[in-house]
């Protein structure tokens, strides 16, 4: 077989298990009880790969039951609720100037969003595996694109990543590996977009290190963003999804089709500095004081309590029209 032969056969001489016994009793190096002890640390060695590594293919239904508010279907967060993330003053002047509206532009109501997005959208997960043919490994992992996200392939195979001057595609580049039953991935080459539905940016700087922990019919996935042009400090994000047969997560979105949406061609949402009217809305509804509802390191900790413990007061008892989960209370003016 020549040097760019693409299979190679090494034939041996077939031998049983009873047969090498013999043969190490005879020699003297082994006898019966250390033969079954050394037949199982080899059971257990060879085992060991297949063990560290668990099914993740499926159709997983999203769960809100954390941050439903941000991510519910159908409308946003409330505008300017940046409580709990880091953003940096950067990050918090450009938040300041977002509109809603701006989703409805034309050319932005298909535009997609990046890979963060699988944690902060409203929609579940399709995965498959994409596998080696002749060894049966698994070279990457797929998870499937909804109307507003591409897919993402986690690559397995050890490839490594682009160069940073290398084109961003809107499913980034991921590659990940096994930390015993954890899938571990990293995302670098990610357009930009948002953290939250409520306006904080992220830029194509950012990555995003996900893991993702199975519990019999529960997926978690954990992610920790990082932006060195809008975040002070990491930003963390979790998400569960629930294993399902019926229906079945789409493996790709529905086509989006560009409608209007009441935002003329060519014109920009956007509120100068200082003349944002959302800029008191989650104060409104939750009487949370608004250096509060502005983000930054500070909030996402508990001893952040203590601060507003002299400037927070609880929200009258709300009489009608309080919601439910995933929903704002809607509060009598």
């Amino acid at each position: 077989m020549g040097p760019n032969a693409l299979f190679v056969e090494v034939v041996t001489a077939p031998i049983s298990l009873d047969s090498w016994r013999i043969n190490m009793n005879r020699v003297g190096l082994i006898g019966p009880k250390k033969t079954a002890v050394l037949v199982l640390l080899i059971l257990l060695v060879t085992c060991i790969p297949a063990l560290a590594q668990i099914e993740l293919s499926g159709s997983w239904v999203a769960r809100n039951d954390s941050d439903a508010l941000s991510n519910n279907p159908g409308p946003r967060a409330l505008p300017l609720d940046f409580l709990g993330i880091p953003l940096n003053h950067v990050a918090l002047v450009r938040g300041l100037l977002y509109s809603p509206s701006k989703i409805s532009m034309p050319e932005r109501s298909c535009a997609g969003y990046p890979p963060i997005y699988l944690l902060m959208g409203p929609f579940g997960l399709k995965i498959s595996n994409e596998s080696e043919p002749r060894n049966g490994t698994t070279v990457a992992w797929k998870i499937n694109g909804w109307e507003d996200r591409a897919p993402t392939t986690i690559w397995m195979d050890g490839r490594p990543h682009p160069s940073k001057y290398a084109p961003h595609p809107m499913g980034g580049f991921t590659t990940g590996t096994w930390e015993n039953d954890v899938l571990t991935t990293f995302t670098t080459h990610m357009k930009a977009g948002e953290v939250r539905r409520s306006g904080a940016p992220s830029s194509d700087q950012a990555t995003m290190t996900a893991r993702f922990f199975r519990h019999g019919d529960i997926l978690t996935v954990t992610a920790r963003i990082d932006d060195p042009f809008y975040l002070a400090e990491p930003y963390y994000l979790t998400r569960t999804f629930q294993l399902d047969i019926l229906p079945a997560v789409r493996s790709v979105g529905q086509p989006c089709i560009q409608v209007d949406e009441g935002v003329p061609e060519g014109s920009v949402p956007h509120f100068l500095p200082g003349k944002n009217p959302f800029l008191n809305e989650v104060t409104k509804a939750y009487n949370i004081p608004p250096e509060a509802v502005l983000g930054g390191p500070e909030t996402m900790y508990p001893e952040y309590r203590k601060k507003l413990k002299d400037t927070y007061h609880i929200p009258a008892k709300c009489p009608t029209a309080c919601g439910g989960p995933g929903q704002y209370p809607l509060r009598q003016q």
